[in-house]
């Protein structure tokens, strides 16, 4: 058994806007007295619990918003969800298990509810109990459904168990608080949001703000007790215009940090919402780019979004054990996948990267296990999985990766990327290098992506295994030395084993992505971070577009400008 009690070394100041505080002393007390007459009350059933956890997720949340210089969101919340996860069968074989043939039926049978936000032993008791009450009924059900599943389908492809045994943890800390002076948040969102109206072809320009306590538990049948906090704080400027083609062209920047005092000065956010809306103009000037199969050099930040849409989701170990996913790394273990020079890290345990604040950090994930640092790929060798409890053939513990966003049922996801080249070169070389290979290739110019929004990948075997990268600035960068040319309507595809073959060399910068990663286990805090990188060969196809005109009517007059 693993012992740890901390509490957090900085004295901080009272989150006056939240009244209620919360007491983890008396919940998990509470957790642990139905966890244990559960176990107690139904060990003469057919089918008794072997295993039961509690996973509560208090959210205390301030959510402030402003459009074109007024506030319109002002709002806090406070919550508690309860996810309860009760296994009857064995280690071995349990009710979790994924039933062959039925969609969307991969961990299965968990059981959600909300609680009083009071601390109230019996009020938290009551609820606590008639939904673990629920979360047995549901687990036989499915079990019984299992065990006539596996009677009339062929022998599984992985024949791992479904719960590992790990350590048992226990930790405590003190609830974060920190200061924080509404009125002068929502007026530098008024000053800041104002800057929009100053462009009457920008439709849409906000800037907001929020912070958000998210206080964990998780109690085990097996002994773990575990209580955390973990604070952030995010603003979000983001705004949105039309090219006179109907195209929608929205653009954004984003601050992530643990506490408002690590965000940056208003001062330095004016100056990145005036390039925006720099930006903005320009792209609806910007020529439409057409089909391109070629070299390009992906930015550090757009690099990160890359690797997470076409690697990230692809080592995730549960996986695995989806009959229906194409498991594209299953036989990798110990090959070369990429270039020599490139190393994969997950590493939960780290808040900042470079000086940067990391969003995917956290001490334990959802399973209750501590989080760790795993290295993926090292010397471009293919070497592990990021592992929830779940394990799979080859893999038998949790490396700390088992997360989900309250509702959900853990499974095994990624936290913070890190993308580590042993060979960099300055920006400058890198672009050499890429005109370099526009000649090799004959092609009159190259790109280069320098913002990305986002992106979705395909995993399963019924469709092909490709992803979709959503470029938001990409410039083309011209053999002859022309000067380099923004065009817009891009979208950024391909299949991941082609695309990972085709990374030739890095740079000696760091982006970093801070974002929300949405998957089965819902949505969870992800960052990921990579220099720019030079691949080869990369396709783009054209992006859809709205064939709505821009507005007919004449957007209000300002005569200020900022």
């Amino acid at each position: 058994m693993k012992n740890r009690f901390a509490s957090l070394a900085i004295v901080m100041l009272l989150l006056a806007a939240f009244a209620v505080q919360a007491d983890p002393a008396l919940i998990i007390k509470a957790a642990n007295a139905e966890i244990a007459g559960t176990m107690e009350q139904l060990k003469g059933e057919e089918f008794p619990p072997y295993f039961i956890s509690y996973g509560i997720t208090e959210l205390k949340t301030i959510n402030l918003s402003a459009q074109f210089g007024k506030i319109q969101n002002d709002t806090k919340s406070v919550s508690r969800t309860l996810d309860i996860d009760l296994r009857v069968g064995s280690p071995a074989f349990d009710n979790t298990h994924i039933i062959r043939g039925q969609a969307f039926s991969f961990g299965g049978g968990l059981i959600s509810a909300d609680l009083p936000v009071e601390d109230d032993e019996k009020a938290l008791r009551s609820k606590i109990w008639y939904s673990t009450d629920a979360a047995y009924k549901s687990a036989v059900q499915k079990y019984e459904k299992l065990l006539t599943n596996r009677a009339v389908k062929v022998k599984e492809e992985d024949t791992s168990a479904d719960l590992s045994k790990d350590q048992i943890y226990k930790y405590s800390e003190k609830e974060v608080k920190f200061d924080f002076d509404k009125e002068e948040w929502k007026n530098r969102l008024r000053r800041l949001s104002q800057l929009f109206t100053y462009d009457e072809k920008i439709y849409y320009g906000a800037v907001s703000f929020s912070i958000v306590i998210k206080n964990k538990y998780f109690i085990s049948s097996e002994g773990s007790e575990i209580f955390h906090s973990e604070p952030f704080v995010k603003v979000y400027l983001s705004a949105q215009t039309k090219a006179d083609d109907g195209m929608s062209l929205p653009l954004y920047e984003s601050y992530f940090a643990f506490s408002p005092d690590g965000l940056p000065s208003e001062q330095d956010m004016r100056v990145d919402l005036i390039k925006m809306m720099q930006s903005l103009k320009d792209l609806r000037d910007a020529p439409l780019m057409t089909t391109f199969s070629g070299p390009a050099i992906l930015s550090g930040s757009a690099s990160g979004v890359f690797f997470h849409e076409i690697f990230g989701h692809r080592v995730e170990g549960h996986r695995l054990k989806d009959p229906t996913d194409a498991q594209t790394f299953k036989s990798s273990v110990g090959e070369k996948i990429i270039a020599d020079f490139v190393d994969v890290v997950f590493d939960p345990t780290i808040k900042e990267y470079k000086g940067v604040p990391v969003s995917g950090y956290y001490k334990y994930d959802d399973e209750g296990i501590e989080g760790q640092k795993v290295t993926i790929v090292e010397n471009g060798i293919f070497k592990n999985f990021l592992m929830s409890r779940s394990p799979i053939d080859g893999f038998n513990k949790s490396n700390g990766h088992g997360r989900r966003q309250a509702g959900y049922k853990a499974v095994s996801r990624q936290s913070n990327l890190l993308v580590i080249p042993k060979k960099e070169m300055p920006l400058d070389d890198l672009r050499k290098v890429l005109i370099e290979e526009c000649k090799k290739q004959e092609k009159e110019f190259g790109l280069l992506f320098v913002k990305v929004q986002g992106g979705f990948t395909f995993t399963g075997r019924t469709i092909p295994n490709s992803f979709n990268v959503n470029p938001l600035v990409v410039y083309k960068i011209f053999v002859d030395g022309s000067p380099d040319q923004l065009v817009r309507g891009a979208d950024l595809i391909g299949t991941p084993l082609t695309t990972f073959s085709n990374i030739i060399a890095a740079g000696d910068d760091n982006g970093v992505f801070n974002g929300t990663c949405g998957a089965e286990s819902g949505g969870v805090p992800v960052s990921a971070c990579s220099p720019s990188i030079l691949v080869s060969k990369i396709e783009v196809q054209k992006k859809a577009k709205s064939q709505a005109k821009p507005p007919l009517l004449n957007a209000p007059k300002i005569k200020k400008t900022p």
